[in-house]
C-alpha cells in the first residue's frame, strides 16, 4: 500500500469532528449504492471511522460530536436494517442509544 510507506494511518491524525465527518460520507455513499457487498465494506468504513470518532471525543469530551457519533450509529442502524441485517443493526441502535 503507497500511503503505508508515507503515514501510519490517515484516519488516526483525524480530530473527532473528521473522523465523524469522514464517517457520514461513508454512510451517505452506503445508502445510495443498491450493490450489498458495496455497501457492507462503506458501513464497515462508517463504523471503523465512528470508532475512531469516539476515542478521539471521549478524550476531549466534546458533546456535539458526541451526539453527532450518536445520530451516525442510529442511521448505520437504520441502513442495515433495511438491508435485512436486523442483529447488526440491533448493535448500532444500541450503541447510538449509549451515547445517546
Amino acid at each position: 500500500m503507497l500511503f503505508g510507506s508515507i503515514i501510519s494511518s490517515p484516519r488516526e491524525v483525524l480530530s473527532p469532528t473528521q473522523a465523524l465527518e469522514l464517517a457520514n460520507i461513508y454512510l451517505d455513499n452506503a445508502r445510495k449504492t443498491t450493490d450489498l457487498c458495496i455497501a457492507l465494506a462503506l458501513c464497515h468504513d462508517t463504523e471503523a471511522s465512528l470508532s475512531q470518532a469516539v476515542r478521539s471525543s471521549k478524550r476531549l469530551k466534546i458533546p456535539v460530536v458526541r451526539k453527532g457519533i450518536a445520530t451516525a450509529y442510529a442511521q448505520l442502524g437504520w441502513l442495515l436494517k433495511n438491508r435485512s441485517l436486523h442483529d447488526e443493526a440491533e448493535a448500532f441502535y444500541k450503541k447510538a442509544e449509549k451515547l445517546g
